[in-house]
């Protein structure tokens, strides 16, 4: 497979191991909820990079589909880099707009981008991941070969184009360049093959109307001749009911004969006219892979829709070209899972959240949320819009935001760094959960639960080999002298048959006899978790 190179890679391409869990603290006073938390709709404020790391402890391999729409790199969004890569030539980037006129433009977006994709993919269900990433002609070329990359060429479904405006753009000098196109990965395109996946299908009522109905409950069909064109002999077929159907030169039976007398048995075989038709089941038949080609603005709109939607929400001039909920709505409906968990991690003015809450209402789904913005208005435009559709928006033409399409969300503000090595000399103690949140993840690499804490009972959780157990508390003066004990470990509840029961705590006063006695695996905070991933 042909490399992509360019400037910073060297130092990008594990970066996102580098960059250390921060807490995530929640903001009751900005949610829309009663109890906050993080297994409700999200929305993070904070840098995206950080963010996403810090939500690996909860939903690595749990996000079902993302969408996301970075930086075009036109050079006019006024974005900067901000990564603190450990590189002199990266270290100047820092802080400084990436404007037209930067010669390494290309190279500073490939940079923020690598390290945030990796992420994104370890965020992702392994099997049904799916990820739409919108762009323009700037970057398009470099994202498909980067994407390649990082998700795998053979990973890769399509590259859709969409008609952004219906405008004439005033800086064409040629041609009028109003579309740009959405990027499709999966995280295994073999599983959908070979399981045969219900996503990625389109929904029946996208494919025509139809007005045939059938009364044994597999719903509306269109009628299909059942012969094709090819240069055969003329071919001839009685049917049981003795209609003898002759196909002309030229044509020749779709179907088997041993299938067209099973179809004429079933019903499905219907004679009017000089050829006998198929009754094709839309619901099996025309529900069928969607094309790769043009997005039609009827179906997922332009930006202007998008810009006028957020203006009846919050007024005018809020934010530049935020993507039209139609086309976020299109892929919701594609995956057609009423469950799954969507992320976007340029969370923007909050159209991805809409898009879902809206879906919700309209198919009574479950889905879910979670949106990063790390600019300020995260609160004020990207929330804000959230609790209007959420409670309602009093002068919207549609009855549905009219009325409020209900939910909740619980929102976030990215907190220190979990730095273990802190606990040496007591400064930034991360709390309770949050320690138990990286030390979990980062010992088992399995999903953590936050329901399963029990602070009294010093339990933060289970994985496939092991009952995990956490003794600390964010005090300096009690770590010192915070040791596990013979008591302790005969305190703790018994280890179920196949598992053994793995211990963190600051030291401990017993020796591995007595450890291997009760199935114990002791991990010393903070410098033995690092043995355990090795």
């Amino acid at each position: 497979m042909a490399q992509l190179q360019f400037k910073g890679k060297a130092f990008v391409q594990n970066h996102h191991l580098q960059v250390k869990y921060h807490e995530l603290m929640p903001v009751k006073g900005k949610s829309l909820t009663d109890k906050v938390s993080l297994q409700d709709n999200l929305i993070i404020h904070g840098d995206n990079l950080k963010a996403l790391k810090a939500l690996l402890p909860l939903y690595a391999g749990r996000i079902n589909c993302v969408y996301i729409d970075p930086p075009y790199n036109t050079g006019n969004e006024g974005w900067t880099y901000n990564d603190n890569v450990n590189s002199p030539m990266m270290q100047d980037w820092l802080g400084k707009v990436v404007d037209r006129e930067d010669l390494t433009r290309h190279d500073k977006w490939l940079c923020m981008m690598m390290p945030r994709l990796k992420l994104i993919k370890m965020l992702m269900h392994q099997e049904e991941g799916l990820i739409f990433i919108s762009i323009d002609d700037n970057e398009v070329a470099h994202l498909r070969m980067l994407m390649d990359e990082v998700f795998g060429e053979q990973n890769w479904f399509a590259t859709l184009s969409r008609r952004a405006m219906h405008t004439v753009r005033n800086s064409s000098k040629d041609f009028n360049l109003n579309a740009d196109f959405v990027l499709v990965y999966g995280t295994s395109k073999a599983w959908y093959g070979a399981k045969k996946a219900r996503y990625i299908r389109l929904p029946v009522d996208k494919t025509g109307d139809y007005p045939h109905d059938d009364n044994d409950g597999r719903g509306r069909y269109k009628l299909d001749p059942i012969s094709a064109r090819n240069y055969y002999e003329p071919y001839e077929h009685t049917f049981k009911n003795g209609i003898v159907w002759s196909a002309h030169a030229g044509s020749f039976p779709r179907y088997s004969e041993d299938s067209l007398d099973e179809m004429e048995e079933a019903g499905e075989i219907v004679f009017n006219g000089k050829e006998p038709k198929a009754k094709r089941y839309l619901a099996e038949v025309q529900e069928g892979r969607p094309p790769d080609a043009f997005l039609a603005p009827e179906d997922v709109g332009f930006n202007s829709n998008g810009t006028t939607l957020l203006r009846k929400i919050l007024g005018g001039g809020k934010f530049s070209q935020p993507k039209p909920i139609a086309l976020i709505t299109h892929f919701l409906k594609l995956l057609r899972d009423n469950n799954a968990i969507i992320m976007d991690s340029f969370g923007g003015s909050g159209s991805t959240a809409h898009a879902v809450l809206r879906q919700n209402a309209e198919d009574g789904g479950n889905r879910r949320f979670i949106l990063v913005e790390c600019e300020d208005y995260a609160d004020t435009i990207t929330a804000e819009r959230v609790r209007r559709i959420i409670k309602g928006v009093p002068k919207a033409k549609d009855e549905a935001l009219k009325k409020g399409l209900g939910g909740t969300f619980s929102f976030f503000k990215l907190g220190e760094a979990v730095e273990l090595e802190s606990m040496l000399d007591g400064k930034n103690l991360p709390a309770y959960e949050a320690l138990a949140r990286y030390v979990f993840y980062t010992a088992t690499g399995e999903e953590f639960d936050e329901k399963a804490v029990n602070k009294k009972k010093h339990v933060i959780g289970e994985s496939q080999n092991y009952q995990v157990y956490l003794f600390y508390e964010p005090d300096i003066a009690k770590l010192k002298n915070l040791a596990f004990t013979l008591e302790m470990a005969k305190a703790l509840p018994p280890p179920k048959k196949d598992k053994r029961r793995l211990v963190f705590a600051p030291t401990k006063y017993l020796d591995q006899d007595h450890l291997d006695e009760h199935r114990i695996d002791f991990a010393q905070l903070p410098f033995e978790i690092y043995e355990l991933t090795r």
